[in-house]
């Protein structure tokens, strides 16, 4: 049986006291990105007032309606299915989980089994404020 999770807290506390832990955060975040451009970057951009690409740019896009971006045309099997929503970590996860079980007849076709990945995505999605 490992011992690993008992000395995690005792790692980070040293990490914390050795001013690491802003190291490991920012090495989680650099995952985060590459794994969030590995995915997401061939249609949709990042940046503050960045033009969309094949989809709408995804700066602030948690704690936005969802099919608002004034600059992008969504399909109208996304913009019934997701009428009156706001994005959210737990909608975003449902999204990246499989698109077309939130919004039948988007024409975003996308399905990430791996929850650890979805979660690295969604670090990075939030990190865009």
């Amino acid at each position: 049986m490992s011992h690993f999770p008992r000395k995690a807290p005792v790692l980070l506390m040293l990490a914390a006291s050795f001013g690491l832990a802003g190291v490991a955060l920012a090495d989680d975040l650099e995952l985060a990105q590459k794994l969030a451009t590995n995915h997401c970057a061939v249609c949709h951009t990042f940046d503050k007032g960045g033009p969309p690409g094949q989809g709408p740019n995804l700066f602030g896009l948690l704690g936005r309606k969802a099919a608002s971006e004034s600059n992008f045309t969504y399909s109208d099997g996304y913009s019934k299915a997701v009428s009156g929503k706001v994005w959210d970590e737990q909608m975003l996860d449902a999204w990246l989980t499989d698109t077309q079980a939130v919004a039948p007849g988007s024409a975003m076709v996308y399905a990430q089994g791996d929850p650890a990945k979805r979660q690295k995505i969604i670090t990075y999605i939030k990190s865009l404020h």
